[in-house]
């Protein structure tokens, strides 16, 4: 009988929220399940992070706190046998360089891959919506534009709309009708803008937002960048 193939190990640095964090541990499992069978999971290392004391941030100094904080959970799950990291979070993707340069195994960008996908089926020209600091920061915009992609500019007269839900409501897990008719709202005044695609910047958004039937595609950052993970782990299985 043949022995079945040893899984790599997967580090995902959660918690922020744990709403979304939940979601990656199902859709990654799901992924190693339907392709290893029914009895499998994923071989994963959790470091689910309190992000309340990570929320909010604006200065600098903000900022390199929140690099330090994420590059001491990264070290920890590399040290426990991680051999690639994720950051379940759209915005902590800003600190990404800092990380990369300290660590010796590879972090999965989650903005590389939603580029890549779109790039592989051909869109041109896209919105992306999420909270301020990823729809008008060049750190995630500059890896869509990379793969080909023109984005609409920040739609920025919602934002404060945007951030409310998603911070007062979606990383709680509730899913409002105001919510879902604030962002049909969005989608079909960028539709009407010429985006040819929805770029979801938050990790929550789809509890709002139908992925799978809408008036544009939906790029779920979320689920591309899980789906990404689950190959990496599946790659060497035979």
């Amino acid at each position: 009988m043949r022995k079945a193939a040893v899984l790599r190990k997967l580090g995902l640095i959660g918690g922020m929220s744990w709403i979304s964090t939940r979601s990656y541990y199902e859709d990654i499992n799901r992924a190693v399940q339907a392709r290893r069978g029914p009895t499998s999971s994923a071989p994963m290392l959790i470091e689910n992070l309190d992000f309340r004391d990570l929320v909010g941030l604006s200065s600098d100094e903000d900022w390199a706190r929140a690099a330090q904080v994420l590059l001491s959970s990264a070290r920890r799950l590399e040290a426990a046998g991680a051999g690639l990291i994720l950051i379940a979070a759209n915005s902590m993707h800003r600190v990404y360089r800092e990380l990369e340069a300290e660590l010796s195994v590879p972090i999965l960008h989650i903005a590389e891959c939603v580029g890549e996908e779109m790039e592989a089926k051909g869109v041109k020209k896209a919105a992306l919506i999420g909270p301020r600091n990823v729809i008008t920061g060049g750190f995630y915009r500059r890896r869509l534009v990379a793969h080909g992609v023109d984005l609409l500019p920040p739609v920025v007269e919602y934002s404060d709309q945007v951030e409310r839900i998603i911070y007062e409501e979606l990383i709680k897990g509730r899913a409002t009708r105001p919510a879902e008719r604030l962002f049909k709202t969005i989608i079909t005044e960028q539709a009407q803008e010429g985006a040819q695609a929805i770029v979801l910047g938050a990790t929550e958004l789809n509890l709002v937002i139908d992925v799978d039937a809408n008036v544009l595609p939906i790029y779920d950052s979320a689920r591309i960048h899980a789906r990404r993970a689950a190959q990496w782990l599946l790659e060497e299985d035979g």
